[in-house]
């Protein structure tokens, strides 16, 4: 069976550091699109970062703050969140779908994902 397990959310000072980690099963994240999106009460889910098998993406509000790696020998989906912010307050969700050009990651993610229950981040100031 296919799914994806979060892990690693908390509460954190504005500054702070986590790394949120999302564990795959039933597939192989190196060959898969995979991405962390997030949600905030009141606002629609966005994508955070995406990792499109080779190339990342990330966006604008979280770029050179926030990484998106992967071990593959763990088959774990990483994203290490620094100089957190209160606005980065949200539930964070990992996703994962195949995609046979790369290049439609998001669009497929969006279409036909696996997805994670959740994990809190919370960034107070």
């Amino acid at each position: 069976q296919v799914h994806v397990v979060e892990s690693g959310g908390g509460s954190v000072q504005a500054g702070g550091s986590l790394r949120l980690s999302c564990a795959a099963s039933g597939f192989t994240i190196s060959s898969n699109c995979m991405a962390w999106f997030r949600q905030a009460p009141g606002k629609e889910r966005e994508v955070a970062a995406i990792d499109m098998i080779g190339s990342t993406s990330y966006a604008a509000s979280v770029k050179g703050r926030f990484t998106i790696s992967k071990d593959n020998a763990k088959n774990t989906l990483y994203l290490q969140m620094n100089s957190l912010k209160p606005e980065d307050t949200a539930m964070y969700y990992c996703a994962a779908a195949y995609a046979q050009d790369p290049t439609f990651c998001l669009s497929v993610i969006l279409k036909r994902a696996v997805w994670g229950q959740g994990t809190q981040v919370t960034v107070s100031s």
